[in-house]
Parts: C-alpha cells; sequence; structure tokens
C-alpha cells in the first residue's frame, strides 16, 4: 500500500491571506517546496485536502479555483514535486468539509493509500480532526496565526516551522 503527506492549503502551501483566489494573492510558505520533495523522496504521495467555501460565500468561482489548482500545481511541478490530487470541499457545512474524513477516505480509496502510515498537516483544529476520524497515523499542526487555542487541538505534535516537519516523517 502506499502512504501520503496530506497537506491543508490555506496556512499551509499559501500563506492564508483570506480567501486567496488568484495567483498574484498567492504566496508559498516557505519550505513547503523542500518539505514535499522529502516526503516525495520517503516514498509519500503528496495529496492536498482543503475546504474552499468561498466557493460557496460567492467570492470566487469553482472555475476561479480550479484554474488557481492548475496554477498551484505547475508551480509545484517547477519545484520537482508532483501533487498526486487535490480534493476540496466547496460548501460552508456537511460533505466532505473538514472536520469530516471523507477528503482523506477518498485519496485511501482512489491511491490504495495505508492511512495509519500516512501523515498530515495542517493549521486548524478541523484539519486534524478529519486526519484523526479517517485514521491517518501522524497528525502535524503548524501553528500559524490562524491556529487558534492549540490546548483544544488533539494533534500528535505542534510544529512551528515547515522546516521542523522534515524530521517526523
Amino acid at each position: 500500500m502506499n502512504k501520503a503527506l496530506f497537506l491543508d492549503r490555506d496556512g499551509i502551501i499559501n500563506v492564508d491571506r483570506h480567501y486567496v483566489h488568484t495567483p498574484e494573492e498567492f504566496v508559498f510558505v516557505p519550505g513547503i517546496f523542500r518539505l514535499c520533495r522529502r516526503a516525495a523522496a520517503l516514498g509519500y504521495k503528496i495529496i492536498v485536502v482543503t475546504n474552499q467555501s468561498g466557493i460557496e460565500r460567492g467570492y470566487f468561482t469553482e472555475e476561479e479555483f480550479l484554474a488557481l489548482t492548475r496554477w498551484m500545481e505547475e508551480a509545484f511541478l517547477r519545484e520537482g514535486v508532483t501533487i498526486s490530487k487535490v480534493y476540496y470541499c466547496p460548501t460552508l457545512s456537511g460533505g466532505d468539509r473538514k472536520p469530516n474524513p471523507g477528503m482523506f477516505l477518498k485519496a485511501r480509496d482512489q491511491f490504495a493509500l495505508d492511512l495509519a502510515g500516512s501523515c498530515s498537516l495542517g493549521d486548524q483544529g478541523r484539519d486534524i480532526e478529519a486526519a484523526r476520524r479517517a485514521g491517518v497515523g501522524k497528525n502535524i499542526l503548524l501553528v500559524t496565526g490562524k491556529t487558534g487555542d492549540i490546548r483544544t487541538i488533539r494533534a500528535e505534535k505542534v510544529i512551528r516551522s515547515l522546516s521542523e516537519m522534515e524530521n517526523l516523517l
């Protein structure tokens, strides 16, 4: 079976600047490419799992989100990293929206993943809870300005930079 490094998008891949939906607004978090190259070298598939309620809220269209996603995937390719898949939930509630585990379970089924041998990195409690509910083995919290009260989040490990994550894979 395969293993994956699951990444939230806003706050992990890009600086969370409130409903980012254009390349001009998209700023990569320092160290994201290096982390993903290391994970890929260790045999992890890189999979993005992201809530994108800005679609339902009307801040941007699904087509705009998909265009930005293609742009982001191309930027990763230029850095030597292949993103296996981007799963997203465009709604405000229910369905696959984190903290529900749906996106993780879809990835498990599509890529024959060993979730217990996989790792997830998020910056909010709902990211950690969704991964935990799905049975992901390592659930890591990156503390950012949007994380909130880390005492209430049941993460396996709390880190303050992506460089710390490289040693946890």
